[in-house]
């Protein structure tokens, strides 16, 4: 099993009244609420914290990308990417992921992420995803045209990373008559490719294929809703006549750690309250436009996300299972429920998250790292050895 640290970079000085007068953090907030002061001092802490999540243990790091939103200030995880990988030693740096549905010319992601495979000498993980549908209004993009623009674009950078050039490509979105990548990847035959998502059973079905046998990510869900998705990777597996690993499932969530269950509770509810209600609002058409979305995959979506719309409270995500909040023991012992129950190899928590404030942070990643981890560590390599 392992572990990763995952980042939103949120921008936490929104003023709290700006949903008096406007309907999301996303989109259309003015970009009057960002102070550039605030927020260069907040991506230089946030650097701090990922970097500081490799002096702790982590096996990995991880990014992401969003456009025109308070919530994460990556539209271009690629910088994030490129500032981690001299400033940390052991960690893999995920960038999860790059939207290729918006990518105008592809071949500058196959390019970007071989820079940093490189940099850091294979301590890279690549991650594609089709975007949320914000990014399609952010983007002036067409929803209608995400899965054909996606599976384009990852069979140009696939081959662009594999295939000895100049070779040309001849697509329906996407023409080149030179592909010819230099520099190429450090990874042979390229960097592990990971796809989050929402949910999409299409993704599900395209990422278990044993042509890929990417690692699928489960972001933020319900875990009943968890249990079903890693089961639909699995039975697609088995359909395609192989049995998926735990190494090919992940489940990205947020926690917090704190000495007490009383006491964490306390420190993360106004924090983990403001993400919910603050940062992850906006209407449903800005989140699934039309044409997005397959009508199987929208009812699917739609009712993992029925579980995050209206207000929400901190007592609401716990009893769902997505947020992980407690003492040492009890963070403890509701992974590793989790885990024997639904089996995950990758878990990525989001320790910061909404206003949550740097020394809050810093105590949450160290109680985590410290004793939360090694003991799910001991306990995942024991049930291997067992099973062996």
């Amino acid at each position: 099993m392992k572990f990763y640290l995952m980042h939103l970079m949120p921008y936490l000085h929104l003023d709290p009244d700006y949903d008096q007068i406007h309907d999301s953090a996303w989109v259309t907030l003015p970009n009057s609420y960002y102070d550039p002061k605030k927020g260069a001092k907040l991506y230089n802490r946030y650097l701090d914290e990922l970097e500081y999540g490799d002096q702790l243990g982590f096996d990995g790091v991880c990014v992401n990308e969003h456009h025109q939103t308070a919530y994460g200030l990556m539209p271009q995880p690629g910088v994030m990417a490129g500032a981690l990988a001299r400033r940390t030693k052991k960690v893999k740096i995920a960038i999860l992921g790059r939207a290729l549905p918006l990518l105008n010319n592809p071949v500058t992601v196959a390019e970007e992420f071989a820079m940093v495979d490189n940099i850091t000498e294979g301590r890279f993980i690549a991650g594609f995803v089709r975007g949320i549908g914000s990014e399609y209004h952010s983007w002036s993009a067409n929803p209608a045209l995400s899965h054909d623009r996606f599976h384009e674009a990852h069979d140009l950078i696939v081959r662009a990373w594999t295939e000895t050039g100049p070779f040309a490509f001849e697509g329906k979105h996407y023409q080149f008559e030179y592909v010819n990548l230099w520099p190429r990847p450090y990874q042979e035959p390229h960097p592990p490719i990971w796809i989050p998502s929402q949910g999409s059973s299409e993704t599900i079905e395209w990422a278990s294929h044993p042509d890929r046998r990417y690692t699928y990510l489960q972001t933020f869900t319900p875990v009943a809703m968890l249990a079903k998705y890693m089961q639909m990777y699995r039975d697609k597996a088995a359909e395609h006549g192989y049995e998926a690993t735990e190494e090919q499932l992940g489940w990205s969530v947020p926690m917090y750690v704190a000495e007490t269950d009383e006491a964490a509770r306390r420190e993360a509810k106004p924090h983990i309250e403001a993400f919910l209600n603050k940062f992850l609002r906006m209407p449903k058409e800005m989140l699934l436009p039309p044409g997005y979305l397959s009508l199987k995959s929208m009812m699917g979506v739609m009712k993992a996300k029925s579980a995050i719309g209206g207000k929400q409270t901190i007592d609401d995500v716990i009893d769902k299972g997505m947020f992980i909040c407690g003492s040492p023991e009890t963070v403890r012992q509701q992974l590793e429920e989790y885990r024997k129950q639904i089996g995950f190899g990758h878990l990525l928590s989001l320790l910061q998250f909404g206003t949550l404030p740097a020394d809050l942070t810093r105590k949450n990643m160290e109680l985590y790292a410290g004793e939360v981890m090694p003991y799910l560590r001991q306990s995942a390599a024991a049930a291997v050895e067992a099973a062996q």
